[in-house]
């Protein structure tokens, strides 16, 4: 079984995943969703690109590509005085995120205390056909929990932003190239392929 604590490397491509404690959700309105995006992009987003994603009420699911040293470099420490790893300086910037919306989901709802899990998961992912059937699970998600009739229908994943165009900051070319074509991409989504049980098992 894959380590779920893999070391974050630059160009590395990473299947990174949380969820809330106990049976908490970390999603309860449509701003949340919003907000936990806003604060992504704002984190995340200078160090790493993103294939695929999927917001789930209680947890969530990123499959990215960590940026090359030098662009992370110049994000977190461009003046050169930070002596940490580089490993721990982009986790930093994943611990930011969930610090920044746990402390806004708080004061929005009058709780108090760590919102999400103690260690984010991350897993590398080294495999064409594991980075292929990774975003069938993730864009699956939302069916296998009933929470839509079809992966059209869900607003807080990317599959719809993918095949209609609108993108917002995933690597859409280069995802559907894992596919062939979009049509392709389509397809192997609707035709239920891909290993998710034993994906699932890991999870």
């Amino acid at each position: 079984m894959q380590n779920k604590l893999a070391i974050l490397i630059p160009e590395g491509t990473y299947h990174v995943y949380n969820r809330a404690n106990g049976s908490e959700r970390i999603f309860l309105t449509e701003e949340n969703y919003r907000f936990f995006m806003e604060k992504f992009k704002l984190y995340i987003q200078p160090v790493a690109e993103v294939y695929c994603y999927c917001l789930m009420p209680n947890h969530f699911h990123f499959l990215l590509r960590i940026k090359a040293m030098k662009v992370v470099t110049a994000v977190i420490d461009p003046d050169g005085n930070n002596s940490t790893t580089m490993e721990n300086l982009i986790s930093k910037q994943f611990s930011k995120l969930f610090s920044s919306y746990t402390q806004a989901f708080n004061k929005q709802t009058g709780r108090k205390g760590s919102l999400f899990m103690k260690n984010f998961k991350r897993k590398r992912v080294m495999f064409d056909s594991y980075f292929r059937n990774l975003v069938y699970y993730i864009h699956h998600n939302p069916l296998e929990s009933r929470l839509c009739l079809e992966l059209e229908d869900y607003p807080y994943s990317s599959y719809n932003e993918i095949i209609n165009s609108k993108v917002d900051f995933v690597l859409k070319d280069e995802l559907i190239s894992y596919f062939v074509d979009l049509e392709n991409f389509k397809n192997f989504h609707q035709k239920g392929k891909g290993d998710t049980e034993s994906l699932a098992l890991e999870i």
